[in-house]
């Protein structure tokens, strides 16, 4: 079973997910084909927040984040973006917050990386930011959040494995491509980890179709985006104990060069060294980038070495060392974003 937490509600933040199904799990594969090895260099430290936020940073709502963001010692931002602020009536894209948070950044020579979130969690279905269309026709199935440390938790994700959903899903990708490929550092897709569920369902999900219908769109991600990078985020996958599904998205992140990452930085946490950490640890020399977050619940965890709060220090070796990690996307909590910068 998937368990996954986060918290969405008018402002979008990246879901995180921190527990995964139980079950035997064998040592990750090495990758099967050679590839050329990837240089891990220094890893670039930048801000991660929902859109509204930054929007609020910038207008000065928010100087404390605005002044976060002009740290000479953070090279960008990565904003979540819900579908609906991208696409209101089919086919009606909307650039204009996109347009306006590029050029903010890059008149700070800062970078803009996007995720696009078609998943929400701690939300009610009526609520979640997918264009109405989508919900009128059917394409929106519930989630649930069952993990054993928190409440029982409903969000509601787009129903990706709904052909028809898909469709008008990757055609706003198309969309973004043909507006920003190559003015963006990056686009991600959210965490792979849900849980839908199947008591209420009723958009014929099963995870096999829902893991087809994320490969499916890891393809058309780097087909349509050729010079800003394109990224997945994997942690967990649904009933996937012996892992093939998840390493067939990694072969296809290798021969595909599409980047990884994930939504939390977790270091030698039990259930993600099970899961996706082993699979970036192996092939972290043949990715063309690994970006991973540091959220708010992860600075509050407990690193098993010491008992105490994983620091800076802990958090970034881990991520560079052991994953691979080249970008970070940080908490505007972090302890050390408190502090001026060195």
């Amino acid at each position: 079973m998937m368990t996954q937490r986060g918290a969405v509600g008018s402002v979008v933040l990246t879901a995180v997910a921190l527990t995964a199904g139980a079950g035997v799990v064998a040592a990750a594969p090495a990758p099967a084909k050679a590839a050329a090895s990837v240089s891990h260099g220094k890893v670039t430290d930048n801000l991660y927040m929902s859109l509204g936020d930054f929007e609020d940073a910038v207008s000065g709502e928010n100087p404390k984040i605005k002044a976060m963001i002009d740290r000479s010692d953070i090279g960008g931002v990565q904003v979540v973006v819900p579908w609906k602020a991208l696409e209101g009536k089919k086919g009606e894209y909307k650039w204009s917050r996109l347009d306006n948070a590029l050029k903010y950044l890059q008149e700070r020579h800062k970078k803009l990386f996007v995720q696009v979130q078609d998943r929400f969690f701690d939300v009610a279905m009526k609520d979640a930011n997918i264009p109405q269309y989508v919900k009128d026709e059917g394409g929106v199935a519930p989630t649930i959040d069952e993990n054993p440390d928190n409440p029982t938790t409903h969000g509601a994700m787009a129903a990706q494995w709904n052909k028809d959903v898909r469709a008008d899903f990757q055609a706003m990708l198309k969309a973004m491509a043909r507006k920003f490929d190559g003015k963006l550092a990056g686009v991600n897709l959210p965490e792979t980890a849900v849980e839908v569920d199947t008591k209420t369902d009723q958009t014929k999900y099963t995870s096999k179709s829902y893991i087809d219908a994320e490969i499916d769109n890891m393809r058309y991600g780097k087909k349509v985006f050729t010079k800003t990078q394109f990224i997945q985020y994997i942690n967990f996958l649904p009933d996937d104990d012996d892992h093939k599904r998840m390493k067939e998205m990694f072969d296809l992140a290798r021969d595909k060069k599409i980047g990884i990452g994930g939504p939390d930085t977790l270091p030698d946490r039990k259930y993600q060294m099970e899961n996706s950490y082993k699979f970036l640890h192996e092939y972290k020399n043949a990715l063309p980038l690994v970006a991973m977050a540091v959220q708010e619940p992860d600075i509050n965890a407990k690193d098993p070495k010491t008992g105490k709060p994983f620091t800076r220090e802990r958090f970034t070796d881990f991520a560079h060392d052991y994953l691979g990690a080249r970008q970070m996307f940080w908490t505007t909590e972090a302890d050390w974003l408190q502090k001026p910068a060195t």
